[in-house]
């Protein structure tokens, strides 16, 4: 994953992001290099870290976003952690040529 913050897998993709919450506003901050030397994302939500909080409002935000159901998103690594793994639920080409898209609207 180390040019793309997103990798395609058997049955969908991987996002690698850093999530930053009590955030001023609800917003995605585009992408950067991260310590290991890979890419990833970087999102703020407003919503406090408890009780999975932060982590539901970074699903909804991503899933508007990126116009997909809530319930193929999931947090495979790092749900107690700034830095996450997400699994989005697909056919990976069609996931892969989507976020492609959209992130190239960020930079």
């Amino acid at each position: 994953m180390s040019g793309s913050p997103v990798a395609a897998v058997a049955d969908g993709v991987r996002v690698r992001l850093r999530l930053t919450p009590k955030a001023a506003r609800d917003r995605i901050d585009g992408i950067a290099a991260d310590a290991d030397g890979g890419r990833l994302l970087k999102v703020s939500v407003t919503t406090v870290p408890e009780d999975g909080k932060a982590n539901a409002a970074l699903i909804k935000l991503l899933s508007k976003e990126w116009r997909v159901p809530k319930s193929t998103i999931t947090i495979v690594q790092g749900a107690t952690d700034r830095r996450k793994v997400l699994h989005i639920t697909g056919e990976p080409g069609e996931l892969l040529a989507r976020l492609d898209q959209w992130m190239a609207k960020l930079t």
